[in-house]
């Protein structure tokens, strides 16, 4: 099985904001672009799940558009961002360090801004991950956010964990309009590399 994991365009959002489950629109000029990108990577044929959140949808209806031959998007909220709680559309820079220490002390279970921790987050994409493979046997597209893929890559390499601590979070997401794809077929642990149709 193979999976491309495609994340939304840049957010209509002034840089170094939290907005994680916050629903903020992408922008429209540059969902295009990783539309276009995408429609020319993908192979024929492939089933498209998307987040719940709009900037992910609007990516996936581009690409609709562009590939009709791909299955019109399914929408699936385990494919939508952490949720960050009361630290959402806050700037990143005025959230009190020691909010950041008691999550990076038990980067497993606490819940950064008191709603949903890492954990939480990987049980939910590997439940999709479960459901994906028992439907689809070969390829697919989630469009998606940068934490789902990262929690994809951990589930590929680890499985449920628990996850260790935040060493074991995974470094590399594809940037705002970008992919990663994710390739079950040789029967190993995929490596999280970007790979060719």
């Amino acid at each position: 099985m193979k999976l491309w994991l495609l994340r939304h365009a840049r957010v209509e959002l002034e840089s170094g904001f939290c907005y994680g489950a916050t629903d903020v629109p992408a922008n429209a000029a540059l969902t295009l672009q990783a539309a276009e990108a995408a429609a020319a990577l993908l192979p024929p044929g492939l089933p498209v799940w998307v987040s719940g959140l709009g900037r992910a949808q609007q990516l996936a209806l581009e690409l609709s558009t562009l590939r009709p031959d791909l299955g019109d998007p399914v929408i699936d909220t385990r494919l939508n961002e952490m949720d960050f709680g009361h630290w959402e559309l806050q700037r990143w820079d005025d959230i009190p360090r020691a909010a950041f220490d008691v999550w990076m002390a038990d980067f497993a279970h606490h819940r950064f801004g008191g709603a949903e921790s890492t954990q939480q987050l990987i049980d939910r994409v590997a439940d999709a991950l479960d459901a994906l493979r028992e439907s689809v046997p070969g390829e697919a597209v989630w469009v998606t956010h940068a934490g789902v893929i990262r929690a994809a890559q951990f589930v590929a390499a680890h499985g449920r964990g628990p996850i260790g601590g935040v060493a074991q979070w995974p470094k590399d997401a594809p940037g705002t309009g970008g992919h990663l794809c994710l390739d079950w077929s040789s029967g190993a642990k995929p490596p999280g590399a970007h790979c060719g149709p």
